[in-house]
């Protein structure tokens, strides 16, 4: 099984003409996955790693990419709602239609991991693995074009700025699923944290979503040693601050899941001057529409009366963000068939735990049905969290996540 390609490798670069020998009927996948796990992707990676790009600016890695599709024969268009690429390639009928994306941003943070493939540009640096995500698909798209043991049509999207700057949605506003229609559409990411090369599913709610606020007090600024002269906008603030606490505990149903997270609190200068104005920035997740409506209302009726009984007026600037990520049930149950045939029951998590993080593959999934995955990156030491500047996506999953989309792509059009 592909695990054992995790276990022999001997050094950072899969050698597929190291890997232990399998029987049938094992062996014609780990075929695919060691045809990915060659020196070819891992160079790529780690080219795109070294050269991060930002949402909407990954103009080197799409060059790449598109470049790379032309020359294994798929139809490409490049600019796809900026930045993205879309890889198109038809066999037989073409009437199955499968829709695979990768994400290519990375994130605006200086890299400290230490590698010889490190981060070139200061401050930006690819904290998410989108880098790897990006050579899987490549790594599949390969293998796929030399495959002619499917009928369909295969849509590889391969999908700027998702940290924050809603790629997704501009790509579909661009006309993504009218030019390039899916029938599904899967995405895979990696997950630190669990065993390397594991692989957990979700159907339902899988992923929360992510809207911000800005609330502004206004008050009365005045003298520090006379505060019965001026109306306190830190005081109302940081009372705001703890009655907002009470909406998970006290109005969100306990069976539900909910964050309201209060990241800054700005206000004065000085410690003898009441200042006239106090902010504070929220993140508020949900992993329910309903529940989502709710934690807006509640805040927005806290801030108002929480200011006005203390003398203040508040103001809430709401900016929605990415919306629930919800696999639907059969394009999982499928996507789970093909992890426990390719890995093995002891390695797959068929039902793993909703994640408050928030994903805008999100918005595909609400147009098209399909499932978004994760694969271990290992565990323990040396294995950080994503967004973290040590982190760094593990060679390994190259070879994994490859022979996943093959197989997932054969399942799919030969259905």
């Amino acid at each position: 099984m592909v695990w054992r390609l995790l276990q022999s490798a001997p050094s950072p670069l899969l050698d597929p003409h190291h890997m232990h020998p399998v029987t049938e009927p094992e062996g014609a996948y780990l075929a695919s996955a060691r045809q990915h796990a060659v020196d070819e992707f891992i160079r790529i990676r780690r080219e795109i790693h070294a050269e991060p790009e930002l949402g909407f600016a990954e103009h080197r890695t799409a060059a790449l990419v598109a470049d790379k599709l032309e020359g294994w024969g798929y139809a490409v268009e490049r600019g796809v709602g900026g930045t993205g690429v879309v890889g198109r390639l038809v066999r037989g009928d073409g009437q199955r239609r499968l829709g695979l994306r990768a994400d290519m941003d990375a994130l605006p943070m200086a890299e400290h991991s230490g590698k010889p493939w490190a981060s070139r540009r200061p401050g930006v640096m690819h904290a998410c693995g989108h880098d790897g995500h990006t050579a899987m698909l490549l790594a599949a798209a390969r293998r796929l074009a030399e495959d002619s043991h499917w009928s369909g049509t295969l849509v590889l999207i391969f999908q700027p700025a998702e940290e924050g700057g809603g790629g997704a949605l501009r790509m579909m506003e661009d006309g993504l699923f009218e030019r390039y229609p899916c029938d599904a559409v899967f995405a895979m990411h990696n997950m630190p944290g669990l065993p390397l090369g594991h692989l957990q599913f979700r159907e339902g709610a899988a992923m929360a979503s992510s809207d911000y606020a800005t609330i502004t007090i206004d008050g009365l600024g005045g003298h520090g040693a006379m505060p019965q002269h001026a109306a306190d906008p830190i005081v109302a603030a940081a009372s705001l601050v703890m009655a907002l606490q009470t909406i998970v505990a006290r109005n969100v149903d306990p069976q539900q899941t909910a964050v309201v997270t209060v990241g800054a609190l700005q206000a004065g200068q000085a410690n003898n001057v009441i200042p006239a104005q106090a902010r504070l920035e929220l993140s508020v997740r949900a992993l329910d529409a309903g529940v989502r409506a709710l934690l807006e209302r509640r805040i927005r009726a806290l801030a108002a009366s929480q200011a006005e009984g203390l003398g203040c007026t508040a103001t809430v600037d709401w900016r929605r963000g990415y919306t629930v990520l919800v696999n639907t049930p059969a394009e999982t149950a499928l996507a789970r068939a093909v992890g426990l045939e390719l890995v093995g029951a002891e390695r797959v998590t068929l039902q793993g735990p909703a994640l408050t993080g928030s994903e805008d593959f999100a918005f595909m999934l609400e147009r098209v049905p399909g499932s978004y995955l994760l694969v271990g990156n290992g565990d323990g030491e040396g294995h950080c969290m994503v967004h973290n500047s040590g982190y760094d996506f593990d060679d390994r999953n190259i070879a994994v996540g490859a022979a996943y989309w093959t197989l997932l792509a054969q399942r799919f059009l030969t259905a």
